[in-house]
């Protein structure tokens, strides 16, 4: 794909010769009438030693055009914005679509680097619930766009099956046993035995001491303790695994926090090597006072671990194994702080400088409901499950009302019903919280996953309407002079940028608004134009840039995670 933004920027460089990697600083005005590119000549009047406005005009005057890339340049202020030539643009932008289809946007930036995403990783014997779920979303996402842009990706999913919430369901299971039958709903009696005994816990300190005590004997091997666990573990694995694959997530590694387990003590041999723990009142910790992060505790006064130093053993084990460029630790914002003492201290864990420099905290917010806040201790979630089916629920009924003979009215209903929930998930500023609402998720003329399916479909009916879809070749290019048509076509021209900047600021709102817009300007495109005309080529290219604009809808759908429905 012809690069504009370089062409630019090396046309720039040959007038002013002071740096490559000019492009970095090329903007999109925010007014089309402005131009498709502009160059802002304030980052050159230090090195200069001009203003920007007479920067601006010398490089104007100079420089040269005649390739016919860009078709003319305007001064506005201290910037240069610069016109692109519109034919080519639509010649490089079809013909590309036409040749890579769903690989359209793909990228090799990523060849011979090895990223790790680290999400899901949710805790054994609790719920799955909406917490949980926007966390699987956000890293599948994430996982699905490094694997596009040509990145090795490693997802791992890391269990919560160690600590002392354990050694509170062990407790309350010895206690309450016989009032439970786990082969019917287990993850339900589970939690209800859990917030039982974290009550208890409230009321009695002895009891909590007992439930330590009993977390202390799993980590020392204790039968009773170890078969339990593995029984708890091997119930709600097979309950999460529903969910996975209604979601259709997948893992390469699926490892709880008891693996590192025989790991730890060779990561606290390393860090008591460097001088860097300490003892205080009976406890082992490492103070990062002195950088603002407080202190870090790594193992108890009572000689168990933490999940700090379980963390340090894990990071430890992935950088040996797979000596990683990034790893992205998808995991709600509230442990922000937390990752910063991680990070730090990896800097003792004698691995490479690559694998601590790509270490990255992928922080979310948390999602509420209109009541507050969920909590698993005190038994007020909603389980993804349930609002997963709820989804497709409400979509089948609304399929039901409006289009009762839709053929695979339930596979539809669950694609739709699905994406809508993915789409919310990942739809706004990934660090900001989200209070559920139905309203809004499965509105279809909003900005939802419903609206970018609709518009999908509709591109599809357009298509049925014809026996052949015509190809790149078939079509006269230029037929495409509408207004309309060309904002589709530079909509279309910016997916790959757009693929990449998600990989570098791990945003993934960065593709749901972009195709929002795509979906928004073929919508307009559409009541504007009319597809099929009596003018044979007309007809042709307006059909295919139709077909052109299905491909990416359906192709940044999947990325995030989101299949396309036949029929709405």
């Amino acid at each position: 794909m012809i690069d504009f933004k370089k062409i630019i920027a090396d046309k720039i460089n040959k007038v002013v010769e002071l740096e490559e990697g000019l492009e970095k600083y090329i903007e999109t005005p925010p007014n089309k009438e402005l131009g498709d590119f502009a160059f802002p000549c304030f980052s050159l009047a230090k090195a200069l030693r001009k203003s920007p406005m007479i920067i601006a005009s010398e490089i104007k005057e100079k420089i040269d055009i005649s390739d016919n890339s860009i078709e003319k340049i305007d001064i506005q202020g201290g910037y240069l914005n610069f016109f692109i030539n519109k034919e080519l643009l639509k010649k490089e932008v079809l013909k590309e679509i036409d040749e890579q289809k769903e690989n359209y946007g793909s990228s090799n930036i990523g060849n011979g680097k090895k990223v790790i995403v680290e999400y899901s990783s949710p805790n054994i014997a609790k719920p799955f619930h909406i917490g949980h779920l926007r966390n699987t979303l956000i890293g599948l996402a994430l996982y699905n766009i490094y694997k596009f842009l040509g990145y090795e990706v490693i997802g791992i999913n890391h269990l919560g099956d160690y600590g002392t919430q354990f050694g509170k369901m062990i407790e309350g299971y010895k206690r309450w046993e016989k009032e439970y039958d786990l082969e019917n709903n287990p993850i339900d009696k589970l939690t209800d035995i859990y917030v039982r005994i974290n009550n208890l816990c409230k009321e009695d300190e002895k009891v909590l001491e007992i439930c330590r005590d009993n977390f202390r004997k799993l980590e020392e091997g204790d039968k009773y303790c170890v078969d339990l666990w593995n029984k708890l573990k091997d119930i709600t694995l097979k309950e999460f695994q529903r969910i996975y694959d209604l979601l259709g997530v997948k893992f390469d590694s699926v490892k709880g926090e008891s693996f590192y387990s025989d790991k730890i003590d060779a990561a606290v041999n390393i860090l008591e090597n460097k001088g860097i723990l300490k003892e205080s009142e009976g406890a082992e910790i490492i103070d990062l006072e002195d950088k603002g992060l407080g202190v870090c505790i790594i193992k108890k006064s009572d000689g168990s671990s933490i999940y700090a130093i379980r963390d340090l053993a894990t990071l430890k084990y992935r950088a040996d194994t797979y000596d990683f460029d990034k790893c992205l630790y998808v995991v709600a914002y509230e442990q922000a702080a937390y990752f910063k003492q991680i990070f730090e201290i990896a800097k003792y864990l004698d691995i490479p400088e690559k694998c601590v420099e790509g270490l990255k905290h992928i922080s979310y917010g948390m999602t509420r409901l209109s009541t507050g806040k969920m909590s698993t201790r005190e038994g007020t979630i909603v389980k993804a499950d349930e609002l997963l089916q709820e989804a497709i629920d409400k979509v089948d009924k609304i399929i039901e009302e409006k289009n009762p003979e839709m053929e695979n009215r339930k596979e539809e209903a669950t694609k739709i019903g699905i994406g809508a929930v993915v789409f919310n998930n990942l739809c706004t500023t990934l660090i900001k919280d989200q209070v559920f609402d139905w309203n809004t998720i499965l509105n279809f003329n909003g900005e939802t996953g419903p609206y970018i399916q609709y518009i999908y479909v509709r591109t599809k009916s357009v298509l049925e309407k014809v026996n052949k879809i015509p190809t790149f070749k078939e079509i006269d290019i230029t037929k495409l002079n509408d207004k309309e048509s060309l904002n589709v076509i530079e909509i279309l021209y910016g997916f790959r940028d757009i693929v990449i900047s998600v990989s570098e600021k791990n945003e993934t709102s960065i593709l749901t608004r972009y195709l929002l817009d795509l979906a928004k300007a073929y919508s307009n495109f559409y009541n504007e134009n009319k597809i099929i005309t009596e003018d044979e080529e007309l007809t042709k290219a307006r059909l295919y840039l139709s077909y052109a604009t299905g491909i990416v809808l359906k192709l940044g759908a999947r990325l995030l995670g989101i299949e396309m429905p036949n029929k709405m």
